[in-house]
């Protein structure tokens, strides 16, 4: 095992879009960076884009393990936590994500997603245990607004994303006695990604989810990661079991506001 001081962030589903600025938020901080996600080809290509943001940092770390396979999990974590030491922040964001109505969903469609974003979310947290700065750690998991505004095409996601902070809440109160702090971050439409590039993808939808936030415009990634930086330092010691949204008051809208969003064309 590492004897490393230095603090160590692993992110899951951190090589692409809002994860992946995560991961070279904590590597510009001079942290050991740890990513997982399915393809080598993603995994490779992350590390070597770290690697100029860590510059004389620790090497940046990366893993090809697919977040529904507990046993390439727990294998990823180990190594990381060998090479670099114990976890100190962990980031689990990896997520499928796609526009269905209910009686056009398939069995398989509503299985997938709930198996990478709340199974997967659960085979990371669970197989990272062993390996967290105990006490110290804090944990964020990615999540949405569809967890708590019902939103048409969207009763896969909701599922999923409901059940990950449920899994929050209660890690919350089981790890919070190690001195392990676990809350989640709900994103609302942050501009250049997959997510809305596909809830979003003509000018006119990109006018009707403006004005369904409150704030008039998309998130910056910039505004979810300092979010999740916030939550892993030391200013947020005392918060813990939280769900907290960066969405510009998006969910404030409700579900009826960001369906006509949706459906705009």
């Amino acid at each position: 095992m590492s004897t490393s001081t230095t603090p160590h962030a692993f992110v899951a589903g951190g090589t692409s879009g809002i994860n992946l600025a995560i991961a070279h938020r904590y590597a510009e901080l001079g942290w050991a960076v740890s990513v997982m996600s399915r393809s080598q080809d993603n995994v490779d290509a992350a590390v070597a884009a770290l690697t100029q943001s860590a510059g004389d940092g620790p090497r940046p770390l990366g893993f090809a393990a697919d977040v529904r396979e507990p046993e390439a999990v727990a294998s990823a974590l180990a190594s990381a936590a060998a090479e670099h030491g114990p976890v100190d922040a962990l980031v689990s964001g990896a997520a499928g994500n796609f526009v269905a109505p209910a009686n056009e969903l398939s069995p398989n469609g509503f299985r997938t997603v709930v198996e990478i974003d709340l199974q997967g979310t659960f085979n990371v947290l669970r197989a990272a245990w062993d390996h967290l700065r105990k006490p110290g750690a804090s944990i964020v998991n990615i999540t949405a607004a569809q967890s708590w505004v019902p939103i048409s095409g969207q009763v896969h996601v909701g599922a999923a994303k409901a059940g990950i902070d449920q899994v929050t809440r209660g890690l919350a109160v089981e790890w919070g006695p190690a001195g392990v702090r676990v809350n989640s971050v709900a994103p609302g439409p942050v501009e250049g990604t997959e997510g809305m590039r596909r809830l979003a993808p003509t000018p006119a939808s990109v006018e009707a989810w403006t004005e369904a936030v409150p704030l008039r415009r998309f998130a910056q990634t910039a505004d979810v990661v300092n979010a999740v930086e916030w939550l892993t330092s030391p200013a947020a010691s005392y918060v813990t079991g939280v769900v907290l949204s960066v969405d510009g008051g998006l969910a404030l809208s409700g579900g009826a506001v960001i369906d006509r969003a949706i459906r705009a064309e």
